[in-house]
């Protein structure tokens, strides 16, 4: 199975990324992806394991910042026992749990300094210490390595070793921002409204056009990490309803995000809003023969808000 065909997208960016992972799949090599916060680094690490020769083997996982200094050390080598206050037994680390399969380090760039030479001992010569321990032990693992950070200003400021990232840089896949693959935006929305609504139970939601050009238009900063909570958010709080620009959070429809989904230019003599809206409406329902579903749809609201709005200006369905 290729478990990159999960991977949701058709942007030329994307596309040009899963070849290049396809081929360092099938090798050992070493891989650092590259990539701001939230560009789904797990995800390809988790493919790339699944089309390796190690894929029925071990996948460990240690994000590098979610462990205090003094812990990280132990948790990726293991320790003896008595090593320090609170070690009474002997402790496996993750290199002997992954033994045979992958170890996936995401965010390198947290990575404490004293500790980088001991993974780069193990890169050059396969062998571990344990703390405390006076002998060394070997072990067969693939290195997975993931930066949300620019590892050359870190070496710039003394703060990462040259040698341990040249060893680990042997292969290096950039993986790209959402805004830089704004194609793939409303295939994630459907992907991630089909999941939530099946997983919660819940009838799927329906993006309004004007509300997709806001998803089109924002910038992203938590790229797809932001864009699927939004959309679980999105199937619990809307399951059913038609998604409108008023139904998404500020920032994505303020700035230059309003500006990108209206299309209406204002004249300088000003209008009346509440004509506007009724001729508008007007215009749909007779467009429409009167079918107050499609004139929903047509103006990008839920059929409720349409029933409103015509009971709000006195219009008759046609």
């Amino acid at each position: 199975m290729d478990n990159f065909s999960s991977i949701i997208g058709k942007s030329p960016a994307l596309e040009a990324l899963i070849r290049s992972a396809r081929v360092v799949a099938s090798t050992d090599v070493t891989v650092l992806l590259k990539g701001e916060t939230g560009t789904g680094k797990e995800v390809f690490a988790n493919a790339i394991q699944k089309n390796s020769p190690r894929a029925d083997k071990p996948f460990i996982t240690l994000n590098c910042a979610a462990l205090p200094e003094s812990l990280v050390e132990s948790e990726i080598f293991g320790h003896k026992k008595g090593s320090f206050t609170g070690a009474v037994t002997d402790k496996t680390g993750l290199f002997q749990e992954a033994d045979g399969g992958t170890l996936f380090l995401d965010e390198i760039n947290s990575l404490p300094y004293g500790i980088q030479s001991k993974l780069l001992r193990f890169l050059e010569s396969g062998e571990c210490m344990p703390v405390g321990g006076a002998k060394p032990y070997k072990v067969n693992v693939r290195i997975i390595a993931a930066t949300n950070a620019d590892l050359d200003k870190l070496i710039e400021r003394g703060e990462f070793r040259s040698d341990l990232y040249f060893r680990l840089n042997v292969v290096p896949l950039e993986l790209p921002a959402l805004h830089q693959r704004r194609e793939d935006i409303e295939l994630l929305i459907n992907h991630f409204f089909e999941h939530f609504a099946k997983s919660h139970g819940l009838e799927q939601p329906i993006l309004g056009k004007a509300a997709l050009k806001a998803f089109r238009n924002y910038k992203w900063p938590g790229n797809v990490r932001e864009l699927r909570n939004l959309c679980e958010r999105m199937c619990i709080f809307l399951a059913g309803r038609v998604v409108e620009p008023e139904n998404l959070p500020r920032e994505l429809t303020r700035e230059q995000g309003v500006q990108a989904v209206s299309e209406y230019v204002l004249p300088e003599y000003g209008v009346q809003l509440d004509a506007l809206e009724a001729d508008i409406i007007y215009q749909a329902l007779v467009r429409t023969n009167g079918n107050r579903s499609k004139s929903a749809r047509l103006l990008g609201i839920s059929r409720d808000t349409l029933l409103y709005r015509i009971q709000k200006h006195g219009l008759s369905s046609h």
